[in-house]
């Protein structure tokens, strides 16, 4: 028998770097510590670099780090395995990624999802406890972040990539896992994009799908053999403009591996809001929670309820996404640009914009939607 806890996203800022800083551990996890303790791994998504020395690259978003001495935290917490494929690993470019990297591993850490180049990125994680074998594949949508044939980053979405990796990895171990730091932030539900994507994954030979990045919770559900988890929220990630959100709940899954037999608990928590920390669930909220969770699996299951709900939340963020796209297009400006008789009036900032949007499945999913809106 195999105990395996899977978390959603940490990131030691604000209020949590504080207290790691004073060596007050024991206000980080609260009363949530019992349900780390005694897994075999305990993995978590560690959403910044660890790192003293600022080397923040242009991106659009904010630039994440936090000290590495919050290394300390995640020795606290048991964790052993940290997925580092996410939108925030490169924030402080290839020495913040190589900082992190090297203290996860001198503090036994197995590190998952990034590499000096595509090829390292990509490799899968193979864990053996007692007489089986685990594999762990991490990817992240197509941001900042992403290794190439020559750079440093993390692991991307490519779903074709990803098919041979999954099925390299079932030909070599008992169980797979593949983790998934995408979607759509504070969406509470995935597109029709991520349900085929995280689907096919299954059919591809994963025993398990989980996601994270969305800063909300989403529901779950069994795909044929499959266990699909589409974000569990953050894990710890303090902001002080987020109080009483859905930002400050979310929940780890515990399975159990047990031969041919995979369960699982999902047990749920507060997080960083009055008090910096994570905190379970008083009965009242397990009950919210419940109902919560209850719902959003109704709605996964159901095709039509899901595109009437992403519907209305691409109506809701058209705006958002069409401002990024104005600028002048009249013949007489075109002509004038091309003899570059007026400058560029597109920032450079613009252009990262373009760039997000276009590269980003999330983003280009709500970029298509908005302008198919005032189109067709």
């Amino acid at each position: 028998m195999i105990k395996l806890l899977i978390s959603g996203d940490f990131c030691p800022h604000q209020r949590i770097e504080k207290l790691v800083l004073e060596g007050k551990f024991d206000e980080i996890y609260n009363d949530f510590l019992p349900v780390i303790l005694n897994n075999d791994i305990n993995i978590v998504n560690l959403e910044c670099p660890l790192t003293n020395e600022s080397n923040a690259i242009e991106k659009i978003g904010p630039n994440l780090m936090a000290d590495g001495k919050c290394i300390e935290a995640l020795k606290y917490g048991h964790f052993n395995v940290a997925t580092l494929a996410n939108n925030h690993i490169m924030d402080q470019g290839e020495a913040g990624l190589i900082s992190t990297i090297n203290l996860c591993k001198s503090n036994s850490i197995e590190v998952v999802g990034v590499g000096e180049n595509i090829d390292e990125a990509s490799k899968i994680l193979y864990l053996k406890i007692s007489d089986k074998k685990v594999a762990i594949i991490n990817v992240c949508e197509n941001e900042f972040s992403i290794a190439e044939t020559n750079r440093a980053g993390a692991n991307p979405i490519d779903p074709i990539r990803n098919h041979y990796q999954i099925k390299e990895a079932r030909g070599s171990a008992d169980y797979v896992v593949v983790i998934i730091h995408g979607g759509h932030e504070e969406y509470s539900l995935p597109s029709l994009r991520m349900i085929d994507t995280y689907r096919f994954f299954v059919d591809s030979g994963a025993d398990i799908v989980v996601g994270h990045h969305t800063h909300c919770y989403s529901g779950y559900e069994q795909y044929k053999s499959g266990l699909i988890f589409y974000s569990l929220g953050n894990f710890i990630f303090d902001w002080e403009e987020k109080v009483n959100s859905d930002w400050n709940y979310g929940y780890v899954v515990k399975f159990i591996f047990n031969d041919d037999k995979i369960s699982f608990e999902t047990i749920p928590y507060k997080q960083c809001s009055e008090a910096s920390g994570v905190f379970l669930l008083t009965d009242n909220e397990k009950i919210i929670f419940d109902e919560n969770i209850k719902k959003l699996n109704e709605i996964i299951g159901n095709r039509n309820s899901l595109i009437e709900n992403w519907n209305a939340f691409s109506k809701k963020m058209k705006n958002n996404y069409l401002l990024n796209f104005e600028i002048s297009n009249s013949r007489i400006f075109r002509s004038l640009r091309y003899r570059q008789l007026i400058p560029s009036f597109i920032s450079k900032k613009q252009k990262l914009q373009f760039l997000n949007m276009l590269r980003c499945e999330s983003h280009r999913d709500l970029a298509i939607e908005s302008l198919k809106s005032i189109i067709l």
